[in-house]
């Protein structure tokens, strides 16, 4: 959820209103991992946090980001990752290289980013591969409430995993189903 990328940030969201249906459906071994932006990441702590042993949150470095023009402040080159788990969880770390809570890469770029639809907050598929391999073992399921064009779906197909996504966006939807697919 960054800030006026699109309609939906138009739209008012509360983290805490999702608490209660996130923790409902997530297994006693997973992980929650949430894309936000600086002006929510307090707002998923204070509702996640008394609920599980631990929070954390990870940065995306955005190696290419988008420019800005007339200079007029920083480049949004960061992205937060709001990270939830219980003892028990699944973490697959190998080494202590791999377990740094800082991911770098370039935003999804063509041929990987779809033009038709566009979608403003394509995540590229080595990130999200790197975090669905960390969380998850083969034939998990990786549940994506917001899949905009599928980019989780196609890494969690790739590694092995099944996966649930829901997208209210016709656009988006089809486009995520085509990508799937075309994957299987």
């Amino acid at each position: 959820m960054n800030n006026d990328v699109a309609a939906w940030d138009w739209v008012s969201f509360n983290p805490e209103e999702w608490a209660d249906e996130l923790l409902r459906v997530l297994k006693p071994q997973g992980n929650l991992f949430v894309f936000t932006s600086y002006n929510q990441i307090g707002r998923w702590h204070a509702c996640l946090d008394h609920r599980f042993d631990t929070t954390n949150f990870m940065i995306w470095h955005k190696t290419n980001p988008a420019p800005k023009v007339f200079k007029a402040g920083f480049l949004n080159s960061c992205e937060m990752i709001f990270t939830c788990w219980n003892k028990g969880h699944t973490w697959n770390f190998i080494s202590q290289a791999e377990m740094h809570n800082f991911f770098e890469s370039p935003i999804c770029m063509r041929p990987e980013r779809l033009s038709n639809p566009h979608h403003p907050a394509q995540k590229p598929l080595a990130l999200l591969r790197k975090i669905i391999t960390i969380a998850s073992n083969e034939n998990d399921i990786i549940l994506d409430p917001f899949m905009g064009v599928g980019s989780i779906g196609v890494a969690a197909l790739q590694l092995g995993r099944r996966y649930i996504g829901v997208e209210i966006d016709a656009k988006y939807y089809e486009a995520a189903r085509n990508r799937m697919e075309h994957e299987l």
